[in-house]
């Protein structure tokens, strides 16, 4: 097959990349398509390929021209429509053939002719989706890139929310959703029995993108599938309904090594590893991938791993984009100067932007710049870890498998605390992790579902509490529930829980925002951010926005305590009026408000802004 494959993640922030669609691109190349990945401005992604077209037309009218040379002014006059952009570019002005083709391409980019049926380019479009809080972006995606596919039935969507609301994402883009994973044969191509979610990643699809994922030094996998719980919060009962014990991965890490280069890091998105029957089986087979308490790992040099990728026609667009970051990296380290024959070269031979570089002109120069890499990529060894990073169940933790995980390099070890009644179980999984040498653990901890406010402050003191008793590091992530099928919020941020409110939400919001997400060791640091007791938790729970944000100037000021004293000196009834005020986190309207005037007095704390605060110590 020669297929034409477009791949597109929504432009979300995301962690990790795509895996469905690594292994989707894995598929079609196997069958000799040609594979696209794209994650960005969706008119960026149209415009080169309106670029493509019109560089084709122009090559075939004038082949003495370097076109590619010109892209930079020629896309912005695609998209602008200023013939001064045009000024430097041969033939505009001189050559009428020429002109004319400026001037149908660009009202080809702005009439949106790319969408029309003959101008479609691609045989199949996939599209990825993740969590239903990016649903306006997910769906404005959807609803794009299907108008770029020759055919409705070449249009494929899938991922968690797409399997999650798959009847909503149909009614808004009139596809029909893949739910759940390709795990079995014929899913993309009847006659073909290749099952996707088994194959390998196809790494080289993020060298083609600018998007950088905060995890990309690792192997990305599965050992398992499913969970045997059926936490109510949870959705993975839907995603992955069925429990699989034992997927190994070592010969899927072989691959990518061959292909990719080495990973630094191990990173396996299991969401119940220790119900597995075959956890043993699982250990020994992660130490076969490499990945031995003792392994090292030396980062590859990526300008090789580059060259040979580019040398087997493996992701041209993607490698051609490696080699010129690198190129730039390289100068950028060694500084111009150093580097000006290096740079006369790269410059000479247009290799210094990725719409210039050529594959020929790439693998021309191999050899004059391969000792300056050699050189730029003598890396000494490195620790490798281990990463579950969905977490462990804590009712699951015995001295048995914590003994065998002691055998990888494991860090953090996550076990998730999504509730108190959690505690005593929790607790004794901590503790028998610290036993075995699990000294740097983590957790994930759900707050407004079913619990109150003050369990979320009992659940990351225990964490601090436990730090200072057993010496280890415990590091919590707040992690705020979100309904994912209320069809009133599973498209926003806005569900608040039975017991909580929209100012304890923002409360513990701002606070996390200061400690980055996360709450680590340290009893000082931990009574300052969420209080020393519970009385002082509380205060922090009804604190003015700013005063928690600018914690020490408003301190400083002793604007602090006056709010507070004039807080706790409301009587009763003044305390039921301004409490449910305070609750909505609503402070624009207090003017029309008939209010008592110490309520009056006390709300005005509330109607300081982040603006205020930081024009005022810029003032100071």
């Amino acid at each position: 097959m020669n297929r034409q494959i477009l791949l597109v993640e929504p432009n979300y922030k995301n962690k990790y990349p795509p895996m469905g669609l690594m292994k989707i691109s894995t598929y079609y190349k196997r069958l000799g398509d040609h594979v696209t990945f794209f994650k960005g401005d969706l008119r960026e992604l149209v415009l080169d390929d309106t670029f493509e077209m019109l560089k084709k037309q122009l090559y075939a009218n004038d082949d003495t021209v370097f076109w590619e040379k010109y892209k930079p002014q020629i896309c912005q006059f695609l998209k602008k429509g200023t013939v001064s952009l045009l000024e430097e570019v041969p033939g505009y002005q001189t050559n009428p053939i020429i002109t004319d083709l400026f001037r149908y391409y660009r009202q080809f980019f702005y009439h949106k002719d790319y969408f029309k049926p003959g101008f479609r380019k691609y045989d199949r479009v996939g599209i990825t989706t993740l969590f239903t809080f990016y649903w306006d972006i997910t769906i404005d995606t959807i609803n794009f890139v299907k108008q770029l596919c020759k055919t409705k039935d070449g249009v494929m969507v899938g991922g968690v929310m797409a399997s999650i609301l798959a009847d909503r994402v149909e009614a808004a883009t009139g596809i029909k959703p893949h739910v759940g994973t390709l795990d079995t044969p014929g899913e993309l191509d009847p006659d073909n029995d290749m099952i996707i979610d088994t194959l390998p990643l196809d790494y080289s699809i993020l060298e083609e993108i600018d998007y950088q994922y905060p995890a990309s030094n690792a192997y990305f996998a599965y050992m398992t599938r499913g969970c045997v719980n059926k936490c109510p919060f949870c959705a993975v009962p839907k995603l992955e309904p069925i429990y699989k014990e034992f997927l190994p991965v070592s010969e899927q890490v072989k691959i990518a090594e061959e292909q990719y280069g080495a990973k630094r890091d191990l990173l396996l998105m299991d969401n119940n590893v220790l119900a597995s029957c075959r956890f043993n089986d699982i250990i020994e087979d992660i130490k076969a991938a490499g990945f031995s308490s003792n392994d090292t790992y030396v980062a590859p040099n990526q300008y090789e791993i580059a060259i040979k990728n580019l040398r087997q026609g493996l992701n041209d667009k993607g490698y051609i984009k490696s080699c010129v970051k690198q190129y730039r990296k390289l100068i950028e380290k060694y500084g111009a100067e150093k580097m000006q024959d290096v740079y006369d070269l790269l410059s000479d031979r247009y290799l210094l932007e990725e719409h210039t570089a050529t594959k020929e002109a790439i693998l021309d120069t191999y050899d004059v710049l391969k000792p300056y890499f050699e050189e730029f990529y003598a890396n000494k060894p490195k620790k490798r870890y281990v990463d579950f990073n969905q977490g462990i169940d804590s009712r699951l933790i015995n001295d048995e498998n914590m003994e065998k995980l002691a055998e990888i390099p494991i860090r953090p070890v996550r076990i998730a605390f999504d509730h108190w009644s959690l505690r005593e179980k929790y607790e004794e999984a901590v503790r028998t992790a610290v036993r075995h040498g699990h000294t740097s653990l983590s957790n994930y901890i759900l707050y407004n579902f079913n619990d109150e406010p003050i369990e979320l402050y009992w659940r990351l003191k225990l964490n601090v509490d436990l730090c200072e008793e057993l010496g280890a590091s415990i590091y919590s992530f707040p992690m705020k529930y979100h309904p994912i099928e209320d069809p009133d919020y599973f498209s926003n941020r806005d569900y608040i829980g039975e017991h909580w409110n929209r100012k304890f939400i923002r409360t513990i919001q701002a606070i996390l925002n200061s400690t980055k997400g996360k709450v680590g060791k340290g009893h000082d640091f931990f009574c300052k951010a969420f209080g020393a007791n519970e009385e002082e938790f509380f205060k922090l729970l009804y604190m003015p926005e700013a005063m928690i944000i600018y914690r020490f100037y408003f301190e400083e000021l002793g604007m602090t305590d006056r709010w507070w004293h004039d807080f706790t000196s409301l009587t009763q009834e003044e305390e039921q009026q301004i409490k449910p005020i305070i609750e909505r986190n609503v402070f624009t309207n207090i003017d029309e408000m008939d209010l008592l005037p110490a309520v009056r007095k006390v709300l005005e704390y509330y109607r300081i802004t982040r603006d205020d605060a930081e024009r005022w110590m810029k003032e100071r």
